[in-house]
């Protein structure tokens, strides 16, 4: 007996699916930090860190529009991510931490002395998920996942920028 005839675009579907499996996981994982056995999220933090440098010396607008683009590619990324693998917020999910701990260093100067107090700040921040954090994580798929640490992102830029004004270290 023959095997039925394939058609291509039957054939090219499965190759997208992977494809975009693929993607949404890269995305979402931030390029498999997510997957790190000691603390994914911090993990996610640090890799977010390490691709806000190049970021740092774009102008603002530049900053902005690449956190608005992370945004909702990762409420895309992580809602996939979170559906594939049947959880509603997995723990490999890390896009979030990636957003949070660039909104909260965003438009401020790049030092080491600012890097290091804005991972430690944000790191703190999320866990605690100040209001309206906690209630925003509550939203649906992605948008929950990277919603609250935003919030959290948004609250250390604001605390960094108060201690600079008090004691300007950068």
């Amino acid at each position: 007996m023959m095997p039925e005839p394939v058609s291509l675009a039957s054939a090219a579907r499965p190759a997208a699916s992977r494809a975009k499996d693929l993607g949404a996981r890269v995305i979402a994982t931030a390029f498999f930090s997510g997957h790190s056995r000691f603390a994914p999220g911090t993990a996610g933090s640090a890799v977010g860190l390490l691709l806000f440098v190049p970021l740092s010396w774009a102008p603002l607008p530049a900053q902005v529009g690449a956190c608005i683009a992370l945004f909702f590619v990762g409420v895309f990324a992580a809602s996939h991510v979170a559906r594939r693998v049947g959880l509603e917020d997995p723990g490999i999910v890390v896009v979030d931490e990636v957003l949070g701990m660039w909104v909260s260093i965003i438009g401020l100067p790049f030092t080491p002395a600012v890097a290091l107090l804005g991972f430690l700040l944000f790191r703190a921040l999320d866990v605690v998920k100040p209001y309206p954090a906690d209630a925003l994580e509550h939203l649906p798929r992605g948008w929950g996942i990277m919603a609250d640490d935003v919030v959290a992102g948004l609250y250390a830029n604001l605390l960094l920028r108060v201690g600079l004004l008090i004691w300007p270290f950068a």
